[in-house]
C-alpha cells in the first residue's frame, strides 16, 4: 500500500508575517515598474522590514502606474543609474526587458546594492559570464527570480524526489500552454518594441527565456546537474504578426545520467496549462502551480489511506485521476521569494536561488535558442563559468 505523501494547510494568500526580529527596514528600489516589477511593489507592501523607496522606468506612463501601486510614497526615476546613485537604497530589484538584465544588475552591485534579478538572469553567454564574476566578486547578496525556487510546494517535492519517492528518475515532461497572441496594447507604434520586448530576438528569448527557465530551472535542482546537450524545434506558425520569437517551442534537454527532459510551449492550446511531471520507476509527481500529486506506479488503488499527518489531522485522498495529493503548507512563491531575499539581506546568507543556480538556467536558455535558431545540437558551454 502506498503511503501518504503529506497532509498539510492548502495554498494561502494574503498578508506575510515576518519570521524574523530583527528592526532594521530594507529600502528597495524597482528597476522596471512594469506588469512584473508593479506585481512585485504590491506584494512588498504586506512585507514587514522591506519598503518600496523609488522606482524606475523608461516609459513614464508605466512608472506612474507602477509607483502608485506602492504604500510608501517612492521617488520616481526615469533613469536607472541615478536611482543607484540614491545611497539611502539599499537593493533593487531589477525587473526589466532581459536584454538589459546583465548591465543593469552589474551597475547595482558596482553601487553597492542588494540585487534580486528576474528570471531569465542574463542574455548570451557573455551576459551571463560578466554578471556571474561580478557578482563572484562581491559581497552583496545576489539572488534570481525563479520563484518557484523559493516555493515550498516545490522544496517539499524536491525533497520527496531525492528521498526516492519516485524511485530512479527516468525523465520529466514539462509544459507550460497558453492560448493568446502575448501581446500587450501599444498607445503609440513607435513603442511597439519598447512594450512587446518578447517578441524579438534582439530583446528577448521568447517562450524558452519567460517560460521554459522556471521548469528547466526545476529539473537542473532535482538532478544536481546541468545537461550535456540540448536539442529542439520551434516556429512562427500562428501567430503571424510580425513577430520574431517562436510561438512554439519544443526542447529535449539530455543529462549526464541519461535522464531526458521534455520542454513544450505553445500559445495556440492551453489544454493542461502549466504541469510538471517527474517520472519514476516507483512512482510519477505531477506538480502544476499551486498543487502537486504522487501517482504511485502500478498502484491504482483510490482508497483512502489511513496514514495522518500530526499537525494537521487531515487524511490523504486520492484526487481523482491525479494521484495522493500532497498538501504542504505554502504561500504564493513570488511572494516568498521577496520574503527570501529580505531574509538573506538581512542575515547575509546567499539565497538558495542564486547567482550560480540562475545562470546555470541562462546557460541553458541559451542552449535551447542556439538548437532551435540553428538548427543543431547545442552542448554544455562550461567555459560560461569559469573566471
Amino acid at each position: 500500500m502506498a503511503t501518504a505523501v503529506v497532509a498539510g494547510s492548502p495554498y494561502l494568500y494574503g498578508n506575510i508575517l515576518s519570521s524574523i526580529k530583527a528592526t532594521e527596514t530594507i529600502n528597495i528600489g524597482v528597476i522596471g515598474t512594469g506588469v512584473r516589477g508593479g506585481g512585485l511593489i504590491s506584494m512588498i507592501n504586506n512585507i514587514d522590514h522591506v519598503n518600496v523607496s523609488a522606482g524606475c522606468d523608461v516609459l513614464p506612463f508605466r512608472l506612474k502606474k507602477g509607483l502608485a501601486r506602492a504604500n510608501s510614497n517612492p521617488k520616481g526615476y526615469s533613469d536607472y543609474r541615478k536611482l543607484l546613485d540614491n545611497n539611502d537604497i539599499d537593493a533593487v530589484i531589477v525587473a526589466t526587458p532581459f536584454h538589459t538584465h546583465s548591465k543593469i544588475a552589474i551597475d547595482a552591485l558596482d553601487a553597492g546594492k542588494h540585487v534580486f534579478c528576474e528570471k531569465t538572469l542574463a542574455k548570451g553567454y557573455n551576459g551571463i559570464r560578466d554578471l556571474v564574476n561580478k557578482a563572484n566578486q562581491s559581497k552583496n547578496i545576489f539572488q534570481t527570480g525563479h520563484q518557484y525556487h523559493s516555493s515550498r510546494l516545490y522544496t517539499h517535492v524536491v525533497d520527496l524526489i531525492k528521498d526516492g519517492k519516485v524511485g530512479n528518475i527516468t525523465a520529466f515532461e514539462c509544459q507550460w500552454n497558453r492560448h493568446g497572441n502575448w501581446r500587450r496594447p501599444v498607445p503609440d507604434p513607435k513603442l511597439e518594441k519598447a512594450i512587446n520586448w518578447r517578441m524579438y530576438r534582439e530583446y528577448s528569448g521568447g517562450l524558452t527565456a519567460e517560460l521554459a527557465s522556471h521548469q528547466i530551472d526545476f529539473v537542473n535542482w532535482v538532478l544536481n546537474e546541468t545537461p550535456t546537450q540540448v536539442m529542439g524545434v520551434g516556429g512562427v506558425n500562428y501567430w503571424k504578426d510580425g513577430r520574431e520569437t517562436y510561438d512554439n517551442v519544443h526542447l529535449v534537454y539530455s543529462y549526464p545520467n541519461g535522464v531526458k527532459a521534455n520542454f513544450t510551449y505553445l500559445t495556440s492550446n492551453a489544454k493542461d496549462g502549466y504541469q510538471i511531471k517527474v517520472i519514476g520507476d516507483k512512482g510519477t509527481i505531477i506538480i502544476d502551480l499551486k498543487n502537486a500529486w504522487f501517482y504511485p506506479e502500478g498502484n491504482k488503488n483510490k482508497r483512502v489511506l489511513g496514514d495522518v499527518d500530526g499537525v494537521s489531522g487531515a487524511t490523504v485522498q486520492w484526487d481523482k485521476e491525479k494521484g495522493y495529493k500532497i498538501n504542504v503548507e505554502h504561500i504564493n512563491p513570488s511572494q516568498q521569494a521577496l520574503l527570501d531575499f529580505r531574509d538573506a539581506v538581512l542575515n547575509n546568507k546567499q539565497p538558495e536561488s542564486n547567482i550560480i543556480t540562475g545562470a546555470k538556467t541562462a546557460i541553458c536558455v541559451q542552449m535551447g535558442l542556439d538548437a532551435m535558431y540553428n538548427n543543431e545540437i547545442v552542448k554544455w558551454n562550461a567555459s560560461v563559468l569559469k573566471a
